[in-house]
C-alpha cells in the first residue's frame, strides 16, 4: 500500500486543492467566483482606508518592526526567510525578536515559544523558528499584544520581526517583505476568484517595502531579489532534536536506496522531487498542511523516512521508536539564501532605526 493512500486527504484539503488549481488560470471556475471578488475586494479596500485615514488605530512599538508576509494564500516561503533574517540580523548586531500568529495551534491566547514546548500548542512554524532562528518568539493571534508581551519578557530585543502579519494592520511596521514563491500572482484575482489576500499593487504605509522570490525567477511584475533553495543535507531525527547540523553524507549515503518521504507543507511535491534530484528512490506521502502526526503515517516496518523540518518539530525520537521500532526518520532541512542584494537593501531600511535607537514610548492603541 503506498502511505499517500494511507493518508487520503480529507474534504476540505480537496476542497483547498480544488481551488489551488482553479486559482493559477481565469477557468470556469474562477469566473463563477469573481464576482464575489469584487465584494471581497472592496471590503479591503474599506479596512485599509479605515486605517490609513486613522478610523482604526494602529499601535507603534518601542521598537522598529520587520514584516514578513505574502499576498496570496498558501505559504510562499515565509518561515525559511523569516530564519534567515533572524541569522542575517543577529551577524549584524540586532538582537531580534518574533511575533506570530502560531497557525493551527490549540488555544488562541498569548504564549511564549520555547525550545521544548509542544508545537501543538504554539504552532509548527514558530516552533521550527525558536529551533532554527535562536531568537525568542510570542504567538497570539492579537500581534501587537504578542508584541508587547515579547518585549516585556525580553527587553533587550531591539527589533522585531512579525511572522505572516503583512494583513495584521494594527501593528504598525517600519520594513515589509512580501514574498512569492513560481504562482506569484496565480491568476492575478482577488479571493475567492483567485490567491490574493489583497492586491499585488497595495498601497503600504511601511517605509521601506522589498519583494523577495522563492523561486527560479521573478514570478511577478514587482522588482526584487530572488533566494536559492537546496537541501542541507540530512540528519538523524533525535540528532536534529539535539542541534546537530545536516551533512551531505548523509543524505548521500541514501543515493539509490528506496525511502519514504513524508511532507505536511503547502507543496510538499516540491520536497519530494528534490530528494529524486538528490538520486533517492521516493515514495511520495503527502500530508495536509500543518499534519498534526496524531498517528505516524508512513508504513510500518524497516527503512528510511526522510520528512522536513516543519514535520520534524511534531515528531518525538522516543514515540517514533516506540511505535515504529526499526526505521530510522531523516531529516532534511532546507538551505535557504536570499540573494547578498536583499540583505543588503534590509540594512538601508533598518539604518535609520539603527542610527535613532528605540522610539522612548510606544504610540497608537
Amino acid at each position: 500500500m503506498n502511505p499517500a493512500d494511507r493518508a487520503a486527504p480529507p474534504a476540505r484539503a480537496r476542497l483547498e486543492a480544488t481551488l489551488t488549481r482553479a486559482w493559477l488560470h481565469r477557468g470556469p471556475l474562477a469566473c463563477a467566483l469573481w464576482p464575489l471578488s469584487w465584494l471581497y475586494g472592496a471590503l479591503v479596500a474599506l479596512r485599509r482606508l479605515a486605517f490609513r485615514v486613522g478610523l482604526a488605530p494602529r499601535t507603534r512599538l518601542a521598537r522598529p518592526v520587520l514584516v514578513v508576509g505574502n499576498r496570496i494564500v498558501g505559504g510562499a516561503g515565509k518561515t525559511p526567510t523569516v530564519i534567515a533574517l533572524l541569522a542575517h540580523l543577529r551577524a549584524q548586531g540586532w538582537r531580534p525578536g518574533v511575533v506570530s500568529r502560531g497557525h493551527g495551534r490549540q488555544g488562541h491566547g498569548l504564549a511564549a515559544v520555547e525550545p521544548g514546548t509542544p508545537a501543538a500548542a504554539v504552532g509548527d512554524e514558530p516552533l521550527l523558528i525558536r529551533l532554527r532562528g535562536g531568537a525568542p518568539v510570542v504567538v497570539g493571534a492579537d500581534r501587537v499584544a504578542a508584541a508587547q508581551a515579547l518585549l516585556t519578557a525580553y527587553p533587550e530585543v531591539d527589533l522585531l520581526v512579525a511572522d505572516d502579519g503583512l494583513q495584521h494592520l494594527r501593528l504598525a511596521r517600519q520594513v515589509e517583505v512580501v514574498v512569492f514563491d513560481a504562482r506569484g500572482a496565480g491568476n492575478g484575482w482577488l479571493l475567492p476568484a483567485g490567491p490574493l489576500r489583497e492586491p499585488l499593487s497595495a498601497r503600504s504605509d511601511a517605509k521601506s517595502t522589498l519583494t523577495l522570490y522563492n523561486a527560479d525567477a521573478p514570478s511577478t511584475a514587482l522588482p526584487g531579489w530572488r533566494a536559492r533553495r537546496t537541501l542541507a543535507g540530512a540528519v538523524a531525527l533525535d540528532a536534529w532534536w539535539r542541534g546537530e547540523p545536516a551533512t551531505m553524507a548523509a543524505l548521500q549515503a541514501l543515493r539509490g536506496a528506496d525511502v519514504q518521504a513524508c511532507a505536511g507543507i503547502a507543496r510538499p511535491k516540491g520536497f519530494f522531487d528534490a530528494l529524486e534530484a538528490a538520486g533517492l528512490r521516493v515514495t511520495p506521502c503527502p500530508l495536509p498542511d500543518h499534519a498534526d502526526y496524531a498517528e505516524l503515517p508512513w508504513l510500518p516496518g524497516p527503512g528510511d523516512v526522510l520528512v522536513t523540518e516543519k514535520d520534524a518539530v511534531k515528531l518525538d525520537p522516543a514515540r517514533v521508536a516506540r511505535e515504529r521500532p526499526g526505521t530510522r526518520v531523516w531529516v532534511a532541512p532546507l538551505d535557504f539564501r536570499p540573494e547578498p542584494g536583499f540583505l543588503a537593501a534590509v540594512d538601508a531600511a533598518l539604518a535609520p532605526w539603527r542610527r535613532a535607537g528605540p522610539a522612548a514610548t510606544p504610540q497608537g492603541g
